[in-house]
């Protein structure tokens, strides 16, 4: 057996080692496991979370109005109505963006636990947002990043955040796109016994449920009402799922939880001739979708990011929609801010439009902006890669071919997605791989929380795959 089989094959354990976590006691049936329990099982509650981020400066960031960006809204609308757009600005966190609410817990656990240091295997915020807490907290930080295709050619959004990650006193190790990643990941995990700050983990999900909890109560202080939708960047749906449960911890259920990814279809993530020619390295549909169908894809055995379970609608916007309203929004709010929370925010300004004047649509996240995540780099590197880059309709855009900026407010425009086919999907991958063509009432009782659809149509859908319930 050689090295990668021999390491490959002691996942499970050093994922255990790394994580304190036991997740096979959560075990209910054949594909069935009980995710409140694990959720509870983190051991703190909300306002012992927001304690813990509190103490490093985390959390209670300004929900603001875009008046402006409003009314825009109102004079593009067909009917003249919008409704009163908002955004929890994130960037107001040590990092800059919601990742340190995630990292926050993480961390500290860690520390608690007796580990020296933390390990994330991410391209995005998150290293940044675990090397700054890490620095907090005085222990060690390694953050795996994938960023390169085979040529050493980096994105630039990627090699920004390595800089950030650097700049708090991590070690960044960085690979070219493949399989590499995982692998390397758990040798790190397996050399130094560090903490697997996981992205997936309850405690990083757990973290972001102060997020969903300070937007309803911030938005009763302010307006006296609960919002009517919340719309948040979906990418590998942590940043949803703990909005989510933490608008229900507050007791805002009425309120509309919506997804927005950025649209790369026929970009394949694991490509290498694909890696560069895409300009959103995070919060687009080549992590939404996958992770949405699969959410056990993640570096745990049991991921606690599950949009599905609180998802009510899911859009997509493309790419040059997103950076036509990182400039608006700094050219008519005054604020300057990075792609990954303006994928929602455009969602938000046509969403907006459907709904009345009163009523209240909040933008959950920002992240901050400069180097390579800025607008500019983005499209000059695209240009770099053969991307053409137009005005027109956004429309006629084709990911990895052109990025196509609107060319008038009015041309923005959200792709609207069937759930129903991602629930059916999540239905089929977990029911795919099974020693027998059987499952237990515990199995479908678990699809319905997990899909949100009844009991009758889960069954259906299991067997028009040829599952049957014992």
């Amino acid at each position: 057996m050689n090295k990668y089989d021999e390491l490959m094959n002691r996942k499970n354990e050093i994922m255990l080692k790394s994580v304190g976590i036991n997740f096979e006691k959560y075990k209910k049936g054949t594909i069935a496991f009980d995710y409140e329990y694990m959720m509870r099982d983190v051991g703190y509650s909300i306002s012992d979370i927001m304690k813990i981020q509190s103490e490093t400066g985390v959390g209670n960031t300004p929900l603001i109005e875009l008046k402006n960006l409003t009314q825009l809204a109102r004079k593009v609308s067909k009917t003249g109505r919008a409704a009163r757009i908002f955004v929890k600005d994130e960037q107001c966190n040590p990092s800059g963006s919601f990742k340190d609410r995630r990292a926050a817990v993480s961390v500290y656990d860690a520390k608690k636990k007796g580990y020296v240091g933390v390990v994330s295997a991410t391209s995005g915020n998150y290293g940044a947002a675990v090397a700054s807490q890490a620095a907090m907290r005085g222990l060690k930080c390694i953050i795996v990043q994938e960023c390169y295709d085979s040529k050493k050619v980096g994105q630039p959004e990627i090699i920004e955040k390595a800089r950030k990650c650097e700049c708090f006193g991590a070690e960044v190790i960085q690979l070219t796109v493949g399989p590499e990643l995982f692998y390397t990941f758990l040798k790190v995990l397996d050399d130094t016994g560090y903490f697997n700050a996981s992205l997936y983990s309850p405690y990083g999900i757990a973290g972001v449920e102060t997020l969903g909890y300070e937007i309803a109560t911030q938005c009763r202080e302010k307006l006296g009402k609960d919002p009517d939708v919340v719309v948040a960047t979906h990418a590998g749906g942590g940043n949803l799922t703990g909005t989510a449960r933490g608008l229900k911890k507050a007791g805002a259920d009425s309120t509309k939880v919506i997804g927005a990814s950025v649209d790369l279809t026929g970009l394949h993530m694991a490509s290498d001739y694909d890696f560069n020619r895409k300009s959103f390295t995070t919060g687009h549909t080549g992590f939404g979708i996958p992770f949405m169908t699969w959410p056990d894809r993640s570096d745990v055995p049991r991921s606690a990011a599950r949009p599905l379970r609180y998802m009510d609608r899911y859009v997509t916007v493309s790419q040059g929609q997103v950076f036509y309203m990182t400039e608006l929004l700094a050219q008519i709010e005054g604020l300057e801010r990075g792609p990954a929370g303006n994928t929602s925010l455009a969602a938000a300004f046509v969403i907006a439009q459907e709904m009345d004047n009163d009523q209240i649509i909040i933008v959950q996240e920002t992240e901050y902006t400069g180097a390579g995540k800025h607008v500019m780099p983005q499209l000059s590197f695209a240009k770099e890669n053969g991307i053409k880059i137009i005005k027109g309709n956004p429309l006629d855009e084709i990911p990895g071919k052109n990025i196509v900026l609107p060319d008038h407010p009015s041309k923005l425009a959200v792709n609207e997605k069937d759930l129903d086919v991602y629930r059916k999907s999540l239905i089929r991958n977990s029911v795919k791989g099974l020693e027998c063509s059987t499952i237990s009432i515990i199995d479908v009782d678990y699809l319905c929380e997990e899909t949100r659809l009844d009991k009758v149509n889960v069954i259906k859908i299991i067997e028009e795959l040829g599952v049957y319930i014992k």
